[in-house]
């Protein structure tokens, strides 16, 4: 029998709906259960079928705007407009190759990103009704790929970052992100504040969330309109997907925006 799915909703503002999914709900099996809705993880496409039609209706879209691209730790910001609505299927897949972040300024269409322990970032233009969804791995982070996402609403939109309302959601925190000297040096290759985003036990471990937080500030949002999620996917695996806990071969939180 299906169950809903669970969701940990966010406050953004008036007519905004935005969320992420918990483990909770839904049909998937195994290291998919129960809700996931990604179709790039290896679960049952029927599951996943059943799924986003169970989002869908909580949600009160169809399911063709429930918008989702094929991530690859990248920068590429895509932006879904009316142009996008009109494409078949396998066009839509091509639009949303390789693409880590999604912006829409359309009523009625779910953007969002796919995660288990990667960093989802939504954002909110409240003065020109635009939003942006994010997926910040530690090689989007270290890219920068929430400055992409502010700049690439600041250009399509007209956005004023200090207009901008930021939720980071559900992914690994500090305790649990534990790295190789590799992935540490890639951060302070790239001119990271390492003593603000890191710390060092046996081996480093980098703060991501904090990191995505300091990015956000440094493209002119201001402190009181980012929030980051408590919670740790590592740490909270049996109700937050975590590929690091449960491997890759596992289900995806979906972290969604929208305008009613």
């Amino acid at each position: 029998m299906m169950k809903q799915p669970q969701l940990d909703y966010y406050e953004m503002g008036a007519g905004v709906v935005a969320f992420s999914s918990t483990r909770h709900g839904g049909c998937s099996k195994g290291n998919y259960a129960e809700f996931n809705i990604n179709r790039y993880c290896g679960d049952n496409g029927e599951d996943i079928r059943k799924n986003r039609q169970a989002l869908c209706r909580i949600l009160g879209i169809t399911d063709d705007r429930l918008i989702m691209p094929h991530q690859v730790h990248h920068t590429k910001v895509a932006k879904i407009d009316e142009t996008f609505l009109t494409l078949s299927i396998a066009e839509r897949q091509e639009a949303l190759e390789g693409v880590d972040a999604l912006m829409t300024n359309l009523k009625g269409v779910c953007i969002g990103v796919s995660t288990a322990d990667c960093i989802p970032v939504l954002l909110y233009d409240r003065e020109n009704r635009a939003v942006c969804a994010i997926h910040a791995g530690w090689r989007g982070t270290v890219r920068r790929v929430v400055v992409k996402g502010v700049e690439a609403m600041t250009a399509a939109y007209g956005t004023r970052p200090q207009q901008l309302i930021a939720q980071i959601g559900p992914g690994i925190h500090l305790e649990s992100f534990e790295v190789g000297n590799e992935v540490y040096d890639a951060f302070v290759q790239e001119g990271f504040d390492m003593p603000a985003i890191s710390l060092r036990r046996e081996k480093w471990h980098i703060d991501l969330p904090e990191c995505n937080r300091l990015q956000l500030l440094a493209s002119g949002l201001e402190t009181q309109h980012i929030k980051v999620s408590s919670v740790c996917t590592f740490q909270q695996a049996d109700d937050y997907f975590s590929a690091r806990r449960l491997s890759i071969n596992s289900g995806r939180i979906f972290t969604g925006i929208l305008f009613k």
